[in-house]
């Protein structure tokens, strides 16, 4: 792609999640999204093939929908109250429209449909974008209107995407499919805390994008798109190989990885809130994405030939890409357990 175009492309992504960072009004927030949608539509479909355009295609459909009911609900709820405020959200049927459209929008179950089949056509890069920063914008608004929000919703909406990103994930060969289905488990996680500690969910988000980042950036080092491939990394990239199986771990929230942290402080406020059989629904659901995180591991590191997948072996060439990003993404998703009471100080 032309460096003008991307450069381009680039900015109007920042420019839509800052302009609806900064927006209290509704019109504002809503360009913000459509800005957003509209500069990774390119990104997308830059290789040309039939997959990406038909991914490109199913995201464009379901970000429409959810902008368009958006900005309905805003409308609806001026219509009602006289202002176009976000803080003053109080129509009930808007409320739960704005809601619904939000977790359409970052791929919250029962609306999480679209994701793994949007991810899986897409290149790893471009699936990076969308899995981190693409949640940022619709997370900010989520955030900023939670107290209208129906507590008894977001326990369900949370429980169901935690349950459903696990359970989804255990008959994944297709690694941009298992990281689908992890971003939606993760997501769960955010909401259902959202309601009692809105900053263990800013908490959880970082966290999330981080571990994520560190994932499809060792994916795109490995040129590795499914688990057979995981299986021939060890002989060409071995410390790439042990770094990458403690980055699902630490996905997975095993202690005393980076991952651990959000799970931990988030299990911890629902005991604080007296929901125990919340806590652990959540506990048992990241049982089942761990069982998923550890069968990439075990692909990775403990099959070696004749007992892997009928994958051809990479050739040992020396790579040109740029691994700086790697090793920081990296070393965040891994060692940051130890400095909890700083970040949570700071967070408060």
């Amino acid at each position: 792609m032309n460096p003008y175009v991307l450069t381009t492309l680039l900015s109007s992504l920042g420019l839509g999640t800052t302009l609806t960072f900064a927006s209290s009004h509704w019109l504002l927030a809503w360009m913000g999204l459509e800005i957003n949608t509209l500069a990774i539509i390119p990104l997308m479909a830059q290789h040309h093939h039939p997959r990406a355009v038909e991914a490109t295609t199913k995201y464009f459909l379901i970000q429409a929908t959810a902008a368009a009911v958006i900005l309905f609900a805003g409308t609806a709820n001026a219509w009602a109250t006289g202002e176009w405020n976000m803080a003053s959200v109080s129509e009930p049927i808007a409320t739960t429209m704005v809601l619904a459209a939000l977790s359409l929008k970052v791929g919250l179950a029962p609306m999480h449909f679209w994701m793994p089949e949007v991810l899986q056509g897409l290149d790893l890069l471009t699936g990076l974008v969308l899995s981190t920063w693409q949640k940022l914008a619709p997370f900010a608004l989520i955030i900023q209107t939670s107290h209208a929000f129906d507590p008894f919703l977001l326990t369900a909406l949370g429980l169901t995407s935690t349950l459903i990103g696990g359970w989804g994930g255990l008959n994944q060969t297709h690694l941009r499919k298992g990281l689908a289905y992890s971003s939606i488990a993760h997501m769960g996680w955010m909401i259902i805390v959202l309601q009692y500690a809105p900053h263990l969910t800013f908490l959880a988000l970082l966290m999330y994008i981080l571990m994520t980042s560190a994932a499809f950036l060792t994916l795109k080092l490995s040129y590795a798109t499914k688990i057979g491939t995981l299986a021939t990394t060890w002989s060409k990239t071995p410390l790439l190989t042990a770094t990458a199986a403690l980055v699902f771990l630490s996905l997975g929230g095993l202690p005393p990885l980076t991952g651990f942290v959000p799970k931990w402080l988030i299990l911890q406020e629902l005991a604080k809130q007296g929901l125990p059989f919340t806590a652990t629904v959540m506990a048992l659901a990241a049982l089942i994405s761990l069982y998923f995180y550890l069968r990439l591991c075990y692909s990775m590191t403990l099959t070696i030939s004749p007992n892997s997948a009928a994958s051809t072996t990479p050739w040992r060439t020396q790579t040109t890409q740029v691994s700086t990003p790697l090793a920081l993404f990296t070393v965040m998703a891994l060692g940051l357990l130890p400095i909890t009471p700083a970040i949570t100080a700071l967070l408060i």
